[in-house]
């Protein structure tokens, strides 16, 4: 049977969670909230035209730690929290914390596939990371900025946002960081971070 009890177990959290009591699930759940506000209100800086921020590397971080269906929730919980505390006067962007939650989704449920051969942590990171870009950047974000805010073509659009405004460089910064911490982080026994 496909949906065993243990697989809709790892859909809702991953093994750092999966045996820890109630108390400890949400307060993991709460911590990666706040670090996704953080990301949101203090871990970005511009250079040139592009504008770094954390956020995909702490989405993807925390559906990994947390797993799959929490991560999207406290991903999109920390997005709107941030924005509702520090909103600049600029209207919420919804499909900007969908795009945070679906990271850490995709990130959780890779994690959760068994694949026991040499280097599958770095496969999966390499797997998520060209997922999330697709799904998350691209098919999510540009498309939904450029649906309500562009008068050019998409393939222009999407151009422009990937190299003019520099998503592509932030991207890689990220998913670099994925590849750097992801392994170190695994070490934590503390954590069960596991990607193989």
């Amino acid at each position: 049977m496909f949906c065993t009890k243990e697989t809709f177990k790892r859909v809702l959290f991953s093994p750092t969670l999966a045996d820890k009591n109630q108390s400890h699930k949400i307060a993991y759940i709460a911590v990666m909230t706040a670090f996704i506000v953080a990301a949101n209100m203090f871990f970005e800086f511009k250079l040139a035209e592009t504008q770094f921020s954390l956020t995909l590397a702490i989405s993807a971080l925390t559906g990994l730690i947390i797993g799959p269906l929490f991560g999207f929730v406290a991903c999109f919980l920390g997005d709107l929290v941030g924005f509702l505390y520090n909103s600049a006067g600029f209207a919420y962007l919804p499909w900007i914390g969908i795009s945070m939650g679906t990271v850490a989704l995709i990130s959780g449920l890779i994690a959760a596939i068994p694949l026991k051969i040499k280097g599958s942590t770095y496969i999966k990171l390499a797997l998520i990371s060209l997922l999330t870009f697709a799904l998350c950047t691209v098919a999510i974000n540009t498309t939904a900025f450029w649906l309500l805010y562009s008068k050019v073509p998409y393939g222009t659009y999407l151009i422009s946002r990937l190299f003019v405004q520099g998503q592509i460089w932030n991207s890689l910064f990220n998913y670099g960081l994925l590849f750097i911490f992801v392994p170190v982080l695994s070490k934590v026994k503390a954590l069960k971070l596991q990607l193989s």
